[in-house]
Order: structure tokens, then C-alpha cells, then sequence
């Protein structure tokens, strides 16, 4: 018996590729989808034959009927401002899991505000933010903070190198930094306006050590983070030379292995009254792990073993968090560190 259809949408992009690749190499039945049908065939060609389906984000027919086809869509194509919406919503109506790597705010917002009831109706499990920013934060957060009290703050902080950004990653930060609504979660509220960023220091473990960040940046986490952990605030942090490197904003057409240079650690501090709990991920090739973080989430909604209930989840809503992470740490993606309980 074949197992259930996975439809990768943006399959020809730098993640969907990867995505798709890792789904076959699983022995996945894959539908590769998008709006380029040369692409997708030359695709179809390198990966040994595979179905291709059309689709354009403006056709919610093609959309519908991709969706009516798998078991589980990824949605690889942003900037999911543009993307998320027709893409959603047609795996809804359609009746198919849906896993995206948005990392927008906004994005993320609409998700949970529009599509829980959709998601419910359809008996359908959506998971948004499944993505290396954003996601790998969430997943964090909720391991750190299991079975704390009091939490006063929870920061997750990104110290990334060598990142090179595709078309899409380009023209989703250049939309977040150009925001000017911003979300944000203090003092226990979620809220939308302009926020001054400023400098901060974030004491990474070594070898790394502190860093100075950009904080707040406009990630998914003051979104999601508060969803599973009982806190006042929520900050998503970046290290400052990230953007600093002058190939990470003029290398969209390089090879997918100077793609696969980035570095990474991502650490979090869940901070109480008395003190507090930290973790980390130290890592390489964000992509590689954003592509198979999604991979991960979509087999499992695919072989039934997504949350007991249909709706709208975070990453860490979606699936107990430690042993997520634990699986994605034996398929080598990062060395994944959490400060003993106590």
C-alpha cells in the first residue's frame, strides 16, 4: 500500500527542493506544486518521476484540487504575507493538513484568528511557523519552560552567520523590517504599533558568548510562545552582524552549497522572579534544518500523529517539544542543550 500523498507547494525553491528530496529519500509519495510547470517537471526529471500540479496563488480552483489530492500540503513559497492566505485556505476547504514556514507575525495571527474554525470544521490539523526562525524558538521555549512557574520573561535569540537568502527569504525580511505595525507581548498583552528597536546583549553559552543583538525583531514567537507558556513578555532577538555581512543580501543565485554554509545557535532564557532556565540549538545549514523541521511535522500529521484535535497549532502546540527536538537532533540538524530541571 502506497502511503498517503505529501503536496510540497514551491517546490522549486531553494527549501521546497529540499523539502521534496527528503520526502522521496523517506519513501514519501510527493506531489510537487507551484506555478511554473517547466520547473516543476525539470524537478519531477532530477528527483526519478513525480507527480507535478500547476497552481497559481490567484486559481483557488488548481489550489482546491492540489490539495484535494494529499493527505498534507507544506507550503514552502513566500513571503507568506502574500502566499499564506490562498494557500490555507484552499487546504482547508479541501479537507488536507497543513504545515507552512511562515515567519511573519502577521501571518501567523491571521492563521489563529481566520483559520482555527475553518481548521475545526474541516477536521484538519494546520500547524504555522514550522521554520527554522520562529519555529526552532517556539520549540525551544516549550521545552525550556515545561512544568515552570512564575515566568516573567521568555527570550529566544538567534546569533546566525554566513546566511545567504533566497528571492523569498530577501523579500520577506525586506517586508518585516519595513513594518511599522508591529506585534508585540508585554506585560501579558498582545499588541500592534511601531516599536523602536535598540541594541541588547544576549550572553550566549560559549564558545559563543554575549552578542549584540537587534531586539526586538519581528518574529513569530510573541505570537505563538504565549499560546503553550504562561509568561508577561516575549522577545525574539538577532545578532547584529548578521545583516552586517554584505553577501547575505546579494547572494540569491548562488549554489546550494554556499547556501548550506550558514552557522547557527539559537538559545533561549525562560526567566522567573528566582531565576530561570536556559537551552540551546548550535547547528549548520538553516535551511537544511528549516526544510526538514516541516518534513518531520507533515509525516507525522500524515501517519496520525498530530494533536488529539483538529484547529490551528504552533510548533510546539503541535507536538510535544523536547522529543520534536530530539528527533530532529539524531537526524544531525543541531546539538540540542537544556539546562537540567530544577
Amino acid at each position: 500500500m502506497s502511503s498517503p500523498h505529501i503536496a510540497v507547494y514551491g517546490a522549486t525553491g531553494h527549501t521546497g527542493r529540499l523539502v521534496a528530496a527528503d520526502l522521496r529519500a523517506r519513501g514519501r509519495d510527493v506531489i510537487l506544486a507551484g506555478r511554473d510547470a517547466g520547473a516543476l517537471k525539470a524537478l519531477s526529471d532530477e528527483l526519478g518521476g513525480a507527480p507535478v500540479h500547476q497552481a497559481a496563488l490567484d486559481d483557488p480552483a488548481a489550489l482546491r484540487e492540489l490539495a484535494g489530492r494529499a493527505a498534507v500540503l507544506i507550503h514552502c513559497a513566500g513571503p507568506f504575507t502574500h502566499t499564506g492566505k490562498p494557500v490555507a485556505t484552499a487546504a482547508a476547504e479541501a479537507g488536507c493538513h497543513y504545515v507552512d514556514h511562515a515567519l511573519e507575525q502577521h501571518h501567523t495571527k491571521w492563521m489563529f484568528d481566520t483559520m482555527t474554525e475553518p481548521a475545526r470544521a474541516a477536521g484538519v490539523t494546520m500547524v504555522t511557523a514550522m521554520s527554522f526562525y520562529g519555529g526552532l524558538g517556539d520549540l525551544l521555549a516549550g521545552a525550556v519552560a515545561a512544568g515552570m512557574a512564575g515566568i516573567e520573561r521568555v527570550v529566544t535569540a538567534y546569533a546566525v552567520s554566513g546566511w545567504r537568502l533566497t528571492t523569498g527569504a530577501r523579500a520577506t525580511a525586506e517586508l518585516l523590517f519595513a513594518d511599522t505595525q508591529r506585534i508585540t507581548f508585554a506585560d501579558g498583552v498582545q499588541r500592534v504599533g511601531y516599536v523602536e528597536p535598540r541594541n541588547a546583549v544576549f550572553p550566549f553559552p560559549p564558545p559563543l558568548g554575549p552578542r549584540t543583538m537587534i531586539a526586538p525583531v519581528p518574529f513569530s514567537e510573541v505570537v505563538t510562545v504565549p499560546r503553550h507558556v504562561r509568561t508577561a513578555r516575549v522577545e525574539a532577538q538577532l545578532t547584529a552582524a548578521t545583516f552586517e555581512e554584505e553577501q547575505a543580501f546579494t547572494s540569491e543565485h548562488v549554489d546550494a552549497a554556499t547556501r548550506a554554509g550558514s552557522d547557527f545557535t539559537v538559545a533561549v532564557q525562560v526567566i522567573t522572579e528566582g531565576g530561570g532556565r536556559a537551552g540551546q540549538a548550535r547547528g549548520r545549514d538553516l535551511w537544511r534544518m528549516s526544510a526538514l523541521t516541516s518534513v518531520e511535522a507533515a509525516v507525522r500529521l500524515a501517519d496520525g500523529l498530530g494533536p488529539d484535535q483538529p484547529g490551528v497549532y504552533s510548533p510546539a502546540e503541535a507536538f510535544p517539544a523536547e522529543p520534536f527536538l530530539r528527533d530532529l537532533e539524531r537526524l544531525g540538524l543541531f546539538t540540542l542543550s537544556l539546562e537540567e530541571r530544577r
